[in-house]
């Protein structure tokens, strides 16, 4: 009996044969399986940032601390918009320590990411 004629790949602009059952070609579904496998890890920390006492705690760090921690040593003010985890979650930092807290606008926040090797 003659088997199924091979799909073409789900991956926009790819041309490439899909193995039977599958949705995409072996070069992509490595890629799309990492990315599904990084979105569930990121999951963890997104359902922690909508949690109410997050939110409380981010309140009263940016109540008591108003200005980007960064931004006011090098002599500059700048409203804080971010409470910053001194030592990620990811590295064993404690989730709610404000100890383990600091307020930092937006520019500090991505550049102190990238400096750690994270997401941006």
């Amino acid at each position: 009996m003659p088997s199924k004629p091979a799909r073409p790949c789900r991956m926009a602009g790819c041309r490439n044969r899909c193995e039977d059952g599958k949705q995409y070609c072996p070069e992509h579904h490595l890629v799309v399986e990492r990315a599904r496998r990084k979105r569930l890890e990121g999951d963890e920390c997104a359902e922690f940032y909508q949690t109410r006492e997050w939110r409380m705690l981010r309140k009263e760090v940016l109540t008591a601390e108003p200005l980007c921690r960064i931004c006011r040593e090098h002599g500059r003010l700048t409203p804080a918009t971010i409470v910053d985890h001194i030592k990620p979650i990811r590295q064993g930092g404690d989730k709610m320590a404000r100890s383990n807290l600091q307020p930092l606008c937006n520019t500090c926040h991505e550049r102190k990411t990238i400096d750690e090797g994270g997401r941006f």
